[in-house]
């Protein structure tokens, strides 16, 4: 469980010191007010991973080039300082060398929005983001493996854009590519074929229908991945950078035979982009046996109510639970068990709730 939460220099927030509810809470307030950014510093400090942007020097407050967040929970404090372009990490007091070390024993979180239609009908990247963001939290080797991939594939890329570059260490940079990329091909698999059932069941809870659910991974390798670079070797001089492997996959969502993309209504997608997200949430607590933080953007104002009544009772009791919104309009006559915070000008007061 999260307890406190302080921040400095993080986003729109100066400082800030926040006793964080046992529940969660109902993040109330304007557009631009800092409701979002508190979930974003939650969600980086438990997964050093930020569903906003890429870039750490976006989280620090502008013109401060800096930011620093120390979360308590009940199993102790993590502490992040970014500055000279570094990330420093501490669990405990104790400094963590890397940041495997740091997500070695973390508390998983799962992220709704309301772009999470996107993961339906957006482009593959917006379905990779997905799979990494969970595949990190699931399994550590899948951490390991994305990280060495991505480094040998940045090294490969401004090889072959450079005029004076050598074959040789590009088949070198290409051997590290597949012994890494061929790792995180067979967790996306693994992966994609234990979301499944949980995907299919929470998309049964929210829609009350009974069609028929797939995922099928799309790898950009369909054979073997060293041999397909290898293929491409001359291919991927020409373009400047390097066209296939894991940085280029996708998975494809099905609604009974018929792509969801294409065929299924926005409603369909929207239900189809919720149970997506809750099948991670179901896929991590029965992985790690933990119940996963859930962090909730904006997402009923979207919804009909039947699919807010369903969202609501599909969230599990025993997770803390954090949601913005601008109104509460949307509930009606529906019961919420969190206390209402209001977010104003970057400032809360966790005693005002309504």
């Amino acid at each position: 469980m999260l307890t406190t939460l302080r921040l400095s220099n993080f986003r729109c927030y100066s400082t800030l010191r926040w006793a964080i509810p046992a529940e969660g809470a109902v993040l109330l307030g304007a557009n631009a007010q800092g409701k979002t950014s508190l979930m974003e510093a939650l969600c980086f400090a438990l997964t050093l991973h930020s569903p906003r942007s890429n870039r750490l020097d976006k989280l620090a407050r502008q013109g401060t080039g800096t930011f620093g967040i120390s979360l308590e929970t009940e199993e102790g404090t993590r502490r992040l300082v970014w500055a000279d372009r570094k990330l420093n990490l501490q669990v405990n007091g104790a400094e963590r060398r890397d940041y495997h070390d740091y997500l070695a024993d973390t508390h998983p979180v799962t992220w709704l929005a309301n772009s999470d239609i996107e993961l339906v009908r957006g482009p593959a990247e917006e379905r990779r983001r997905y799979l990494d963001f969970l595949g990190c939290q699931w399994h550590p080797l899948y951490r390991r493996a994305l990280q060495a991939y991505r480094k040998a594939l940045k090294s490969r890329n401004a090889l072959l854009r450079h005029p004076r570059r050598s074959t040789a260490t590009l088949r070198s940079y290409a051997g590290l590519l597949a012994q890494h990329g061929s790792i995180l091909m067979q967790l996306r698999q693994q992966l994609l074929q234990r979301l499944t059932p949980h995907i299919a069941h929470h998309h049964r809870s929210i829609s009350g229908g009974t069609e028929q659910i797939q995922l099928q991974y799309a790898p950009s390798a369909r054979q073997n991945l060293a041999e397909e670079l290898e293929n491409s070797l001359e291919t991927d001089i020409r373009a400047g950078f390097t066209t296939t492997g894991p940085h280029r996959d996708d998975f494809l969502l099905l609604i009974g035979p018929l792509a969801a993309a294409e065929f299924a209504s926005e409603g369909q997608q929207r239900t189809l982009a919720i149970a997506l997200q809750m099948a991670q949430s179901a896929l991590l607590q029965e992985e790690t046996g933990k119940s996963p933080i859930l962090l909730i953007d904006d997402i009923f104002g979207e919804l009909d109510t039947a699919r807010r009544r369903a969202l609501l009772a599909m969230l599990p009791a025993e997770s803390q639970v954090f949601i913005t919104t601008t109104n509460l309009d949307w509930l009606g006559d529906m019961q919420l068990p969190l206390p209402i915070i209001k977010v104003q000008h970057s400032s809360i007061n966790s005693n005002n709730r309504d």
